[in-house]
């Protein structure tokens, strides 16, 4: 499974397994705690077969207690450690918001740089898969609103392997966005660390209109584009990757070039990081823009039930509608 040498064709989940095996190997430093991960290889089987491989020293079973699973991961930070705190679902990562934003965060700052912070938290997050209440929520915002913490989304199983990777390796704290309804997505992934998780990617080339994304709704603006191709409307999708800090000099050539801006996620939109974006892109790009940009997101409500949660989320037809509106048709 590890693709140490050679290209292979992995799931998105695999591809993380790959990433943390890979990590695992190269640095005895390396510890991985979550509830779950050990014996049962998580709720998604990310962590499958790696507690028999490396042992519950390094594989650690943990109670159900998010914010003691940050404590511990700070706890080993201090003693030169580079924990992985896997959170189960993005709606419990509460219980452990205080100790990320008031500790994870602030440690190195309020250390001048004695004390790193090598902690890789890994967040499954977004709906689309049927679930209950606290299961299905995008609290990425939150984070990215937190200085001193790195936050960022994959949406490809060759990114999955890379940046979990480039997470883990660094020495600032990363939140690590898992889009649960893409785990079963399968992509080719080379051994490479490919491109730096500060990287924005253009998915899509296009001239008439910039459409921003990232995690889950990835392969939705791929289809919007294909689609919005047939009607004479050339899209250029662009997936973020890094949601903080923002691949802004990517994000203004497309700006620039298209003149047209939309940008799509699954939380609510507003405090969203859609309008922050597109704040930011106004400021540096407004002689350029043709139109006023639009934001295509979740509802300002809580997570709706199972069946409802098909009209909360952004779908094609939604994101073509944002489409037609910057192109005045």
């Amino acid at each position: 499974m590890t693709p140490d040498t050679t290209t292979q064709t992995l799931t998105l989940a695999k591809a993380i397994n790959a990433g943390l095996h890979r990590a695992l190997t190269d640095d005895p430093k390396v510890v991985l705690l979550g509830e779950d991960i050990g014996a049962l290889g998580g709720v998604f089987r990310v962590t499958s077969d790696l507690l028999a491989e490396f042992g519950h020293r390094r594989v650690i079973d943990t109670p159900l207690a998010e914010s003691a699973i940050i404590g511990m991961a700070v706890g080993l930070a201090y003693r030169g450690y580079r924990p992985v705190a896997e959170i189960q679902f993005d709606g419990f990562i509460y219980p452990g918001f205080d100790q990320i934003v008031s500790q994870v965060a602030k440690l190195h700052y309020r250390t001048q740089g004695a004390v790193k912070m090598p902690i890789t938290i890994r967040v499954p997050f977004g709906g689309g898969i049927g679930a209950a209440e606290h299961h299905s929520e995008s609290p990425e915002a939150y984070f990215t609103h937190t200085s001193g913490l790195r936050v960022i989304a994959v949406s490809n199983p060759q990114d999955a392997y890379s940046l979990i990777r480039q997470a883990i390796a660094s020495d600032d704290p990363v939140l690590y966005f898992e889009p649960k309804r893409r785990y079963h997505v399968k992509g080719e992934v080379v051994p490479e660390l490919g491109r730096s998780m500060e990287r924005a990617t253009v998915v899509t080339p296009g001239t008439h209109v910039t459409l921003l994304t990232y995690g889950p709704l990835v392969p939705t603006a791929r289809d919007a584009a294909l689609a919005a191709a047939d009607e004479g409307v050339s899209v250029e999708v662009i997936d973020l990757r890094s949601l903080s800090p923002v691949d802004y000099p990517t994000l203004e050539a497309s700006v620039r070039k298209t003149g047209r801006l939309v940008v799509t996620h699954e939380a609510n939109r507003t405090g969203g990081i859609g309008g922050e974006i597109i704040a930011s892109l106004t400021e540096s790009c407004f002689n350029y823009l043709e139109s006023a940009p639009v934001r295509v997101t979740g509802f300002d409500i809580p997570y709706p039930a199972a069946k409802l949660e098909s009209h909360h989320l952004p779908d094609l037809d939604r994101i073509l509608d944002g489409i037609d509106t910057v192109m005045g048709r």
